[in-house]
């Protein structure tokens, strides 16, 4: 596409090469689920590493769910934009459904533009079809799961009649019995000691702590004295998701190219409450008998945040976030201001030396770098976010948040400044400030809307 024209900035020359780029995104793993975030109870020393050589970012904002948020990352874009406003097409063999447009420019095909070797192990979630997908979107390699999430065992998607969902490319794999997070981490290994003599840029996107909680047995053995049942079973998985985070570290540090690496860490949205998944029908293709259970535990933290995926109150879309480069961005730091999952690609590129052609579709999102360089710097954004995902969306400036659904006026009003935030619907004191924040959703959604 002719804007995808580039030019490198000084930095990439032999004697200060441009730096590599992991993204490492977690999938619901929730507002304070990490020990560094604020929860003791949970064993997460690479998680902790990074930020003790990184910024950690205590207002970091995803999405509600899976799609728009990974759009978000890639796009740097509301995902509205490029057609993810709702899920997108699962099964690669079923008829087109939703995909992420290809006319828009991820950050892989800017990036691979500027002469970076480009991965995606893990999940794709951006819509299925075989003429969509990573390969489509500037990504070289593609090992992983195109649509939400598999049983790590058999890689069968489990909801509804199901269906087989492991591919390199478009080309379904058989690999019955291996762990999914281990295939694709093994994948990430070796794809960082074949390319640590050129920039590359390495996305991992986790399908773990999701559903089905099949976490690794040694971690199991390290909760047992965990009273509560559902935190026992999900910390076993944040921590298993941890060991996995660190062994993409590792191989970054045998490479001896972890200076020269720019890594980010953030989970896709809050924990999951969706805790009455089971098999449906006698004949699943999965294998696995009616009845069989594989929905989550339920077990996250969010403090004194309420909410949880698919909501947009703060534990739904309020998310751990971690940028560290110690050649460029403070360490052991950490910034209050709002961030969202969009300004990783404006700061990625400004780290890089990258400049995009000025004819290209322009962003939403916002470069970090003031904010990580000063605690002070405003956000960029001025208290002000919007969120849309199906026919329900929310607006928020500063502490006031409205909560809606299109074509209907129960609206929820809640406030992040009361004693126990997000629980007090303010609506029939404050019709004026509903009308106003109804306003802005209004104008923003026009604005987004492809």
């Amino acid at each position: 596409m002719s804007f995808l024209v580039l030019s490198v900035g000084s930095n990439a020359n032999a004697a200060d090469p441009r730096p590599n780029v992991v993204i490492l995104f977690t999938d619901d793993q929730g507002t304070l689920d990490a020990n560094c975030f604020g929860s003791p109870d949970l064993h997460t020393p690479n998680i902790d590493f990074l930020a003790s050589r990184g910024v950690r970012f205590t207002q970091a904002y995803a999405h509600t769910v899976c799609c728009p948020s990974r759009a978000a990352l890639l796009t740097g874009r509301h995902p509205q934009r490029g057609g993810v406003y709702h899920w997108t097409q699962g099964d690669m063999n079923s008829p087109k459904g939703i995909n992420l447009f290809l006319e828009e420019v991820t950050l892989a095909e800017t990036l691979k533009a500027a002469g970076y070797r480009t991965a995606l192990f893990g999940k794709w979630h951006l819509g299925a079809h075989r003429d969509f997908g990573p390969k489509k979107q500037g990504f070289d390699e593609f090992f992983g799961i195109r649509d939400g999430f598999i049983d790590n065992y058999n890689h069968y998607f489990l909801h509804r009649n199901g269906f087989h969902d492991l591919y390199e490319g478009t080309q379904s794999v058989d690999a019955d019995g291996k762990y999914f997070p281990e295939m694709m981490t093994e994948r990430a290994v070796e794809f960082i000691d074949r390319n640590r003599d050129q920039p590359f840029f390495l996305y991992v996107p986790y399908n773990i702590p999701h559903y089905p909680e099949q976490s690794l047995a040694v971690h199991q053995k390290r909760y047992r004295q965990l009273e509560d049942p559902a935190r026992r079973a999900y910390a076993a998985m944040v921590t298993t998701t941890d060991h996995y985070i660190g062994r993409v570290i590792k191989a970054l540090q045998s490479a001896d190219i972890m200076d020269n690496t720019v890594i980010i860490y953030m989970s896709d949205n809050g924990h999951s409450n969706e805790t009455t998944y089971r098999i449906r029908g006698k004949e699943h293709p999965s294998g696995f008998p009616e009845g069989h259970f594989y929905g989550a535990s339920g077990g996250g933290n969010t403090g004194r945040w309420i909410g949880h995926k698919s909501q947009f109150l703060e534990g739904g879309i309020r998310v751990p976030a971690i940028l560290s480069y110690p050649a460029k961005v403070p360490v052991g730091e950490s910034r209050d201001q709002i961030i969202t999952a969009m300004d990783w690609y404006p700061t990625v590129l400004e780290l890089c030396g990258i400049k995009t052609n000025p004819e290209a579709p322009p962003v939403d999102g916002f470069s970090l770098m003031p904010i990580c360089k000063s605690a002070d710097a405003p956000s960029p954004y001025g208290g002000v976010l919007h969120f849309h995902w199906g026919s329900k969306w929310a607006v928020r400036q500063g502490d006031w948040k409205l909560i809606g659904v299109d074509g209907k006026q129960n609206f929820q009003l809640v406030s992040l400044a009361d004693k126990n935030p997000e629980t007090i619907n303010h609506a029939k004191q404050r019709p004026e400030l509903v009308n106003r924040l109804l306003v802005l959703h209004q104008a923003w959604a026009a604005d987004v809307k492809p």
